[in-house]
């Protein structure tokens, strides 16, 4: 197994024990893949929860440019909402397994198939 396969594994282990959800591996595969790089550099693969700059990131870069998305403010509760589920207090956010969540949480899956 390679790194990336390592991460994947970390990223169900969190979704199944911090999130309480199942995840969808072949999904989970390739939204890790579409992140690239960034999941190997310590700061890009994790998200800051409680900066609001970093969550507009979120917003703008996945959201709407990758999901397609119309921007409103259900998509700041969404991803607030993927915070409150992963956990305010958890220090490590990873990148994947939030845009994991909201893949799912909007039924965008096609965007990666």
């Amino acid at each position: 197994m390679g790194k990336r396969d390592d991460l994947i594994a970390q990223y169900a282990d969190d979704l199944k024990n911090k999130c309480g959800m199942t995840p969808d591996m072949d999904l989970l595969t390739k939204v890790t893949i579409g992140c690239g790089p960034a999941i190997y550099n310590a700061d890009a693969s994790t998200v800051a929860g409680s900066q609001p700059s970093e969550l507009e990131t979120v917003k703008d870069n996945f959201l709407i440019k990758k999901l397609g998305l119309k921007d409103g403010p259900e998509l700041m509760d969404a991803i607030n909402s993927v915070i409150e589920t992963y956990g305010k207090s958890e220090r490590n956010k990873y990148r994947a397994v939030i845009y994991y969540m909201l893949t799912k949480r909007f039924g965008k899956e096609s965007v990666y198939s």
